[in-house]
């Protein structure tokens, strides 16, 4: 009978090292001896208890893989199972595929445990002195340095593919969440508030399918490219005032969504001017059959009607906000949103200076005071 351990495992230093070692015993009671890596005794127990506890629960191979894994090699494995249609959109897949030619280089031959947030951080600061590059006929041209928007993109990407490697159990963490983003990004996701004047000067300077768009955005709140781009003659209804979302980013954006009459007549418009095919706006260019960009007309439109650039993406935000100043509560606004977190109608609804102003005209800075005899 083989003699009971006294502990379930020690950490202990060489006499020719200053590094620390751990030993303990698998599952089928192996004994496993390994460097911590580190001359911190603190740190060593911590990642002694983190494998004692892979071993209670069974995840020791895994971790132990994990450790031994390239990012490189990941990386390729994510790109192929997490980041593909249908688990992800085609337009994500394509930039993470981007995003990795600037990660791949850095961090493409160490090993996933390796990584930590200052390397990162590094890296980070690194690519906002870059400039970015663009292919031309002449060849490849240089422009200005590269937006501080879209190094954070990077390291949102970076920050994904760790968050499936340690849900995997590779990673014992991730290294992003100790990230400090170098930069303070103004307005990076701060949607802007299309006034009803603005709305009628780009609307004067719009073709007609782009019109028949922005009426339809802000008086329904729709996704552009996700559920209006895409949308067929057979999913409005017209004589009940209804469009049906067939495919939405999220499963409560899947959903019938009541129309205004401003939207009613804006669809019918647009049914009449896609002519006989299925697709509500139709494109002669696509290859899905119907249009995937509104980009260049809707910044030709802006340029036209002397408006600053702003996203027609934004228009989403704008429904919100109009449905919020015309007094609509916040969890009813969420619902016409088909939002699952109410927390995200902070991000949409941007109350204009204009209504805040009128709220603080209201201030009674008598109130609770009783009257005088």
């Amino acid at each position: 009978m083989a003699r009971p351990s006294k502990h379930d495992g020690v950490v202990y230093q060489r006499n020719d090292s200053k590094i620390w070692w751990m030993r303990y015993r698998d599952r089928s009671g192996c004994r496993r001896l390994e460097s911590t890596h580190t001359e911190d005794w603190q740190e060593a127990q911590r990642q002694l208890r983190e494998r004692l506890q892979a071993r209670d629960n069974n995840t020791l191979h895994i971790v132990r893989k994990g450790e031994q894994l390239a990012f490189g090699e990941w990386a390729d494995f994510f790109l192929e199972n997490y980041s593909k249609p249908p688990i992800r959109a085609a337009s994500t897949h394509e930039a993470n595929e981007n995003a990795l030619k600037s990660l791949r280089p850095v961090f493409g031959p160490m090993k996933m445990t390796e990584i930590d947030a200052t390397q990162i951080e590094i890296h980070l600061r690194n690519r906002l002195k870059h400039r970015k590059h663009v292919r031309r006929k002449e060849g490849i041209a240089e422009l200005g340095l590269l937006k501080p928007a879209t190094v954070h993109q990077e390291f949102r990407i970076l920050r994904r593919i760790f968050s499936v490697a340690v849900k995997k159990k590779l990673c014992p963490a991730n290294p992003c969440a100790g990230v400090e983003f170098p930069v303070i990004l103004k307005g990076l996701f701060r949607p802007h508030y299309m006034t009803w004047s603005e709305q009628q000067a780009i609307e004067s300077h719009a073709p007609v399918y782009l019109r028949n768009v922005i009426r339809i955005l802000t008086e329904t709140g729709l996704r552009i490219y996700k559920e209006l781009a895409p949308m067929r003659k057979e999913h409005v209804d017209l004589l009940n005032k209804l469009v049906f979302i067939a495919d939405s980013k999220t499963p409560t954006g899947v959903a019938e969504v009541p129309l205004t009459d401003i939207a009613a007549e804006a669809f019918q418009c647009q049914m009449e001017v896609a002519g006989p095919g299925p697709w509500l706006f139709p494109s002669s260019k696509s290859p899905t059959g119907y249009q995937t960009n509104f980009k260049k007309t809707w910044e030709r439109t802006l340029r036209k009607a002397g408006i600053p650039y702003f996203r027609l993406y934004d228009l989403r935000s704008t429904h919100a906000t109009r449905l919020s100043a015309g007094g609509v509560a916040d969890e009813w606004v969420t619902q016409l949103l088909r939002q699952t977190d109410a927390k995200v109608f902070k991000k949409y609804s941007q109350m204009k200076l204009q209504m805040k102003r009128e709220a603080l005209a209201k201030l009674n800075r008598q109130a609770n005071e009783k009257e005088c005899a």
